[in-house]
């Protein structure tokens, strides 16, 4: 058996190996860099050693590879494209994955760590950049791989612009959309997170804001996508803004005989008692009791309590109406049947 033919492979693949090897040793390298650096305050450097992870072990096993390639056969090449045009490029996206996951990371780290501390929950504005940045890091990638095929920039950015135009007017819906979505992040009407209802009855928790449209989520965990341009023209009720407790209005009505001195002071006491004792009222709060309306069977009023967010207004209004049906019937206040007394006058013959 010819040995150089056998060396030819066997070295190779050794080398191949090799950088896979260095690649995994390198990660864990960086996975125990990672573990020590989370016990500092800052969590800057985990971000940036935890990005690093996957680009620098991709980018040892791609020189491997160029490098067993090159030892197997010095002018080896794919369709007249040599092996070090092909692994440039592979290198170049494999760099502008590198730099976009260190953005990624420090955003991270900012919206997590700097932004929160300063008691700001709202990133929508953060995100929304980050994607625009890191779209532009892999569009220079692009330009720089077709500067090093040789093809012309000067002439392909004046061509863009002539086709702009065009592009613009035949993508009229989708341009109008991602302004829509700058607006968005910059007046900040919605914030990811926030409970929101649109003048189409549209209501939900904001998850995302894209480029295109708007993620809400719905009370029965389904998703609703909104177009940007339809929700920055839309008519919006934020039920988290400016601040997250809201009211809520609880109406009922008492019989016409009952003492309505004391229906006055069950009711405000059993509101109080109700949100002191559940996780979703505000504790604090002075419930607002008043009566609105003779009506037809009872004589009407509302309670005004206070809930923590707006989802928990259903368990909260739940949990007081059990409790004031409790306390009337121990006290015989009646909440009558609606019901209509008929007279019936008699005519003399």
């Amino acid at each position: 058996m010819d040995l150089s033919f056998l060396s030819n492979f066997i070295v190779p693949i050794i080398i191949f190996v090799i950088s896979i090897g260095l690649a995994i040793v390198i990660s864990l390298i960086l996975k125990f860099v990672s573990h020590h650096a989370k016990k500092t305050k800052n969590t800057l450097d985990d971000e940036i050693v935890f990005a690093l992870r996957r680009p620098v072990c991709f980018i040892i096993i791609s020189i491997g590879l160029y490098i067993a390639l090159k030892y197997y056969n010095p002018d080896l090449a794919v369709k007249g494209i040599t092996l070090i045009s092909i692994f440039s490029v592979i290198w170049i996206i494999l760099a502008a994955y590198g730099v976009a996951s260190i953005l990624k990371g420090i955003f991270t780290w900012y919206l997590e760590d700097v932004h929160k501390r300063r008691g700001k929950r709202d990133g929508t504005i953060f995100r929304f950049l980050r994607r625009i940045l890191i779209f532009i890091i892999y569009l220079i990638a692009i330009m720089i791989i077709l500067d090093k095929a040789g093809v012309e920039i000067s002439p392909l950015l004046a061509g863009l612009g002539i086709a702009g135009l065009a592009v613009a007017l035949a993508l009229e819906d989708t341009l109008k959309n991602f302004f829509s979505a700058i607006y968005i992040a910059a007046d900040k009407p919605v914030k990811i997170g926030d409970y929101i209802k649109l003048d189409d009855n549209t209501e939900g928790y904001v998850e995302d804001v894209g480029w295109r449209s708007t993620t809400i989520k719905t009370m029965g965990n389904n998703f609703i996508v909104v177009p940007n341009s339809t929700l920055a023209s839309s008519v919006i009720k934020n039920y988290h803004d400016p601040q997250r407790q809201m009211s809520v209005l609880i109406n009922c009505g008492v019989a016409y005989n009952s003492d309505l001195e004391k229906v006055e002071k069950i009711t405000i006491a059993t509101a109080k008692k109700v949100l002191q004792k559940t996780e979703q009222g505000v504790s604090d709060y002075e419930p607002l009791f008043r009566y609105k309306e003779f009506g037809d069977s009872s004589i009407n009023f509302y309670v005004i309590l206070r809930a923590t967010e707006y989802e928990n207004q259903y368990a909260l209004r739940h949990t007081f109406i059990k409790a004031l049906f409790k306390e009337f019937n121990k006290n015989k206040i009646e909440i009558p049947f609606p019901q209509q007394d008929v007279y019936i006058k008699q005519m003399k013959k």
